[in-house]
């Protein structure tokens, strides 16, 4: 009995195909959990769409990586100083995105981030003249961008990635590559058309393998359903019922991320009524499950255990038999399932 990622691999790979041919030199992007399908199934996925990099968060993702996917490896995180070497072969690329970053990886392979709209990392505009002697010890791969998913301020993607463009040739830079991130790709091809001699490279992740919703779904399978009346107690806290039901034990658990959720940045009255809606349940513990039985998404009796979670159904609802999979919604990057099963043959 397993918390399962079902994949209609026809579909999914439909999707793949589609995102590859509107993005021309498409660097997929594998990193954490691998997008819930783990780095290994999308090393080969990469490989089945001839892609000749791919990108990772980490060095440790790297080293894990290297021996299912013989392409080159780009490293998003940067380089720091001092770091924990890890072993990596050489067509391992590095990020950097400081002059000194640079300095530091003499004879490496290295692609420099500049400082975007994010103001997360990168090198400044006013440090685009130190680069000239940096970069003779380096293998420049191309500079890079990480532009930001939304821009409430009305500001436009391709001007920012325009203004680095001309910064970077004002300071006589090589603009042979550049490496973006979070552009449509009408935007990409605004900004190819723009600058003809530079290559640039759409680093993606998400939209490559979450795109289409309809092609995966989790399920977790029903392993104890037991009768409960009011006031019974029940769970580790000893909790009294309070009303007639059931109790279902389900797959799927902390260890599974269930129950885990990242913080959403809320725009509007409504999304943020029902944040604080969601909130004072919580206070009485009343936290609604990823679960979901007769049409509805059902409550946690208690939080989730580590492998298992246990929901309430009301009196009036028919429970699952043992064995019946309830379909959860859950967020791929934070979920480890305990199978990946294809529904159709690759």
């Amino acid at each position: 009995m397993a918390l399962t990622l079902y994949v209609d691999s026809a579909r999914w790979r439909a999707h793949h195909r589609s995102v590859a041919e509107q993005f021309p030199g498409i660097v997929p992007v594998c990193k954490g959990n691998g997008y819930g399908f783990g780095h290994e199934r999308l090393a080969d996925e990469a490989t089945r769409l001839h892609a000749d990099m791919l990108a990772v968060g980490t060095t440790y993702e790297a080293a894990r990586i290297k021996d299912y996917f013989s392409g080159d490896l780009l490293v998003l995180t940067p380089y720091r100083l001092g770091e924990e070497p890890v072993p990596l072969p050489d067509r391992a690329i590095r990020s950097v995105s400081s002059v000194e970053g640079v300095r530091g990886l003499v004879g490496a392979r290295v692609v420099i981030e500049v400082m975007s709209s994010m103001r997360r990392h990168g090198v400044a505009e006013d440090d685009l003249v130190k680069l000239h002697t940096a970069i003779d010890d380096v293998r420049l791969e191309g500079f890079a961008i990480h532009l930001p998913l939304d821009r409430t301020d009305g500001s436009d993607a391709v001007e920012e990635v325009f203004t680095w463009m001309e910064r970077l040739r004002a300071a006589r830079l090589p603009l042979h590559t550049m490496f973006v991130s979070h552009l449509k790709a009408p935007e990409l091809a605004a900004l190819q058309q723009q600058f003809p001699q530079t290559r640039f490279r759409a680093r993606i992740g998400t939209l490559m393998w979450l795109g289409d919703h309809d092609a995966t779904e989790y399920r977790g399978a029903v392993l104890d359903v037991t009768r409960i009346a009011k006031g019974e107690r029940y769970g580790y806290r000893q909790e009294k019922a309070a009303a007639d039901g059931h109790l279902v034990v389900v797959a799927g658990g902390t260890s599974h991320g269930v129950g885990l959720e990242a913080p959403k940045a809320l725009h509007g009255l409504m999304p943020r009524a029902k944040g604080v809606a969601r909130a004072g349940l919580a206070t009485v513990n009343r936290n609604l499950s990823p679960f979901v039985w007769a049409g509805k998404q059902r409550w946690f009796a208690e939080p989730p255990h580590m492998q298992v979670s246990i929901l309430y159904l009301p009196a009036d609802v028919a429970p699952p038999a043992v064995g019946d999979e309830l379909v959860a919604h859950l967020r791929h990057t934070t979920t480890q399932v305990d199978r990946v099963v294809d529904r159709q043959p690759a």
